[in-house]
């Protein structure tokens, strides 16, 4: 019976991810079609329900989506989370919806960091150096997000890290709008299961993906938005520090507003 139990949870987590993908690339209903009617006992086994008004022939009744799969009430325990979380992460491993990054990636980059965290970094899309180790911001950018990190008085283990996609776009291009809605009900779950306090979200790809805007992160940036309850700070991706090497120190201000914001002390470096 338990293995029937996670089928189930599974199969409804594929279903509503399915649905959420159909949302955000604008299909709100599905015309309604005639199935075959179960066996007489199962039928027998069903409760009561209000018969349907009988629509005029040859008119399809739209369907809600999101009346066909209800949303899962999520683990309780850290444990129990960090088991969603890796079945999740699993399940990202086998994931083929974008035919472009399923054909060039060396593996998934799904994250790091532990169920709880008070702070989630959320940057845009693994790179080289991410998509060849299976772990996001390892590389330059990564180095410098790590300063950052210990900067805030935190260590990387204690914080959780993710991407808005979890594959690596070709040539380190932007996700495209697709690809990230593709990946969305995987973020929006892995979330959920690791239920950050804080949120930082790097560079304008997270910030936008994240939030649904189209602002740009200049605009963005040392302002608290938020996402789903939690407080969010948008602030520059460490690429973009390394580039732009002065835009540091509007970074450092972001991040002691979101050190006051979270009660926590300034270190002092």
């Amino acid at each position: 019976m338990a293995d029937e139990g996670y089928d189930t949870r599974s199969l409804s987590r594929q279903v509503r991810q399915h649905l959420e993908a159909l949302k955000l690339a604008g299909v709100e209903w599905l015309p309604a079609a005639a199935g075959r009617r179960p066996p007489a006992a199962a039928r027998s086994r069903e409760p009561a329900r209000p018969t349907p008004e009988p629509s005029p022939a040859g008119v399809s009744v739209p369907v809600d989506l999101f009346s066909l799969a209800q949303p899962e009430a999520p683990p309780q325990s850290p444990d129990d989370r960090r088991r969603e979380l890796q079945l999740l992460a699993k399940e990202v491993a086998r994931c083929a919806r974008c035919s472009e990054l399923y054909a060039t990636r060396t593996q998934t980059v799904f994250g790091v960091g532990p169920v709880g965290a008070e702070l989630c970094f959320v940057g845009e899309a693994p790179g080289a150096d991410e998509d060849a180790q299976g772990e996001p911001f390892v590389g330059a950018a990564g180095q410098l997000l790590n300063r950052i990190i210990a900067a805030c008085g935190f260590k990387r283990e204690e914080v959780y890290i993710c991407n808005i996609i979890k594959c690596r776009p070709p040539g380190n291009r932007q996700p495209l709008p697709h690809e990230a809605a593709n990946c969305r009900p995987y973020l929006e779950r892995q979330l959920e299961l690791v239920a950050p306090k804080f949120l930082c979200a790097l560079g304008a790809v997270a910030a936008q993906n994240l939030l649904g805007k189209s602002v740009s992160i200049s605009r963005l940036r040392g302002s608290f938005q938020s996402y789903r309850g939690i407080p969010v700070l948008c602030t520059y991706h460490p690429a973009y520090l390394l580039r732009n090497p002065s835009a540091k120190r509007d970074v450092w201000e972001d991040m002691k507003k979101l050190l006051a914001r979270m009660g926590r002390p300034v270190p002092k470096n």
